[in-house]
């Protein structure tokens, strides 16, 4: 009885957060296709759809759109843990409409400010010319988004500690690597805190020690 309700149980668990489970399947359709290019064509495929300052000036909605259809590489596996274990409860608590809206302005909003880090960096000669046309793609600036607002749905005292833990772990790489999507993820935590807005009226937040005991019992 037992094993015949597994099914029924992960679909329900599916359906419980539609626009997460959607989008990684269009990400393990897009993975896929990736795999079947050759190296040359891959690398100027995805140069097309990447939110470099060259592709987004000529159509960049359609550019934003299409970079989060895609992983660097091809890895779908990591994002398939990672979406379940953050993106899912995201969905399930905030619902849809407003998981999507933290997701859009996580990965729009620290797209275009990492690309005007960028376009200052090479007016003034601190970059080479070529970064210009990088391949970034991806979906982890929505990612970390939804990471930090889940900061919201964990209960005192232990909400502070995640929040800087989360603070921290992203911010160091900027401060180390001085990279432009180390910036974007950093910038995509505080978009993502700062949508605390949205979680007002979502239910009481969550101590993690009932939830390991539930889980347990």
């Amino acid at each position: 009885m037992r094993i015949r309700r597994g099914p029924s149980r992960v679909w329900a668990y599916v359906r419980s957060a539609p626009g997460t489970y959607v989008w990684l399947g269009i990400l393990f359709v897009t993975a896929v296709a990736l795999h079947h290019m050759s190296p040359d064509f891959e690398r100027d495929f995805l140069r097309q759809h990447s939110t470099n300052l060259h592709e987004p000036s000529n159509n960049p909605v359609r550019v934003l759109i299409a970079s989060a259809m895609w992983t660097d590489g091809g890895h779908w596996l990591p994002y398939a843990v990672l979406y379940t274990v953050f993106h899912a409860p995201a969905e399930r608590w905030l619902g849809t409409a407003r998981w999507l809206l933290v997701c859009v302005a996580a990965h729009v909003l620290a797209t275009l400010i990492r690309e005007g880090a960028v376009l200052w960096a090479v007016r003034h000669g601190m970059v080479a010319h070529a970064v210009i046309n990088t391949v970034d793609i991806g979906v982890s600036y929505a990612l970390a988004g939804v990471m930090a607002v889940l900061t919201y749905r964990i209960a005192a005292p232990w909400r502070c500690p995640y929040a800087v833990v989360l603070l921290a772990a992203y911010g160091v790489a900027p401060a180390i690597g001085r990279t432009f999507t180390d910036l974007g993820h950093f910038t995509s935590v505080l978009i993502g805190l700062a949508c605390y807005p949205l979680v007002r009226g979502r239910g009481d937040a969550r101590n993690p020690k009932e939830t390991v005991a539930a889980l347990r019992g």
